[in-house]
């Protein structure tokens, strides 16, 4: 395909909008481009989540380590599964070859999220005497435990010929699991838009979190406020008004202009705030901080699921990233890419 400056300009934009997708946790499909980037999730918001007052109730330090952590690892998992490596004296590789993005799964977060409830009500995790929920890095250290163990069943899976892992687990299956995940998302994100899925959705009356996301955020709010709710509706108006009116690069586009947008009106009335970036530390990698490894029993089952929906997943984006770069959907070398993509998948598992 010519390579002209309009499809370098656009790939260019596309591709910033692909990397906003990856951090923010959306799905953004490819126009117009030679090769696809396969954004399996979001690699900021599921630590946040599972961190914040949904989850592990981590202090704000740690929470940013999580996030920096998720980006470094997505990096060099993203090169493994780009790089394709071959295992040397099998017939086996890691890897899939293509343009992949690597990302932290959100079909993690309702077990997370359950598993650690769990922990809170058994004793588990630590709570106060009026019943706040403290931090539980204990609880958090057993969540990548038992991550890492159930991890092994994808790994083994992988060198399952593709032809079978599909008649096992067909579409009907994984896609009703898979949409059933979205469907228990949509709860928080509702939540989230209308001021926080935290402790200040109950609108206590005393205090930290009478306000959300707390009383000492900037612009700090009651939960439902109309301008939490506009905020919000912004961003959604912006991307549907460029949908249904704007011009092809627009349209390709729409995400990037729906989240400016909302930036530009959020700085311009003082929901932002820096303190935190300012505080956080220049430079930050995977061995700042641990957390003790241990196996949650409840989570085992539950994790297992997660890891095979994850493999299904792995194979419909290969396929996809595949078919729009124009390479074969079937024979040798594709199943040779599904079998480097899940061992590589299960391996960034663990």
């Amino acid at each position: 395909m010519l390579l002209t400056p309009h499809r370098v300009v656009l790939a260019l934009l596309l591709g910033f909008q692909h990397a906003l997708s990856m951090l923010a946790g959306m799905y953004v499909p490819s126009v117009d481009c030679t090769v696809s980037l396969l954004l399996i999730s979001g690699s900021i918001t599921p630590p946040i989540i599972i961190a914040g007052q949904g989850g592990a109730n981590l202090d704000s330090l740690t929470a940013q380590y999580l996030v920096s952590t998720s980006l470094i690892v997505c990096g060099i998992l993203s090169a493994v599964q780009i790089t394709r490596f071959h295992i040397f004296k099998t017939p086996y590789y890691l890897g899939t070859g293509l343009i992949s993005v690597v990302g932290t799964s959100f079909a993690i977060i309702p077990v997370a999220t359950g598993g650690l409830a769990q922990m809170y009500d058994n004793g588990m995790c630590p709570t106060a005497a009026d019943g706040t929920r403290l931090p539980c890095p204990d609880g958090y250290g057993a969540l990548l435990g038992t991550a890492s163990l159930c991890a092994l069943l994808e790994i083994g899976l992988s060198f399952m010929t593709p032809n079978l892992l599909k008649k096992l687990f067909p579409p009907i299956i994984t896609g009703s699991t898979v949409a059933l995940i979205g469907v228990s998302l949509i709860q928080s994100a509702l939540d989230d838009w209308a001021g926080g899925s935290g402790t200040c959705l109950s609108r206590p009356t005393t205090g930290d979190y009478i306000l959300c996301p707390s009383n000492t955020a900037p612009h700090a709010l009651p939960w439902g406020s109309a301008q939490f709710i506009g905020l919000g509706f912004s961003v959604f108006v912006t991307i549907i008004i460029c949908e249904r009116f704007g011009s092809p690069i627009m349209k390709s586009t729409s995400v990037v202009l729906g989240l400016l947008t909302g930036c530009i009106i959020a700085g311009a009335t003082g929901y932002f705030d820096k303190s935190t970036i300012d505080a956080a530390p220049a430079v930050s990698f995977i061995w700042v901080q641990t957390f003790k490894l241990s196996v949650y029993g409840p989570l085992v089952l539950p994790m297992l699921a997660v890891y095979l929906i994850l493999m299904m997943e792995a194979i419909g984006d290969i396929t996809a990233t595949c078919d729009v770069s124009r390479l074969q959907v079937e024979g040798k070398l594709f199943d040779s890419r599904i079998q480097g993509g899940i061992l590589a998948d299960g391996l960034n598992g663990k």
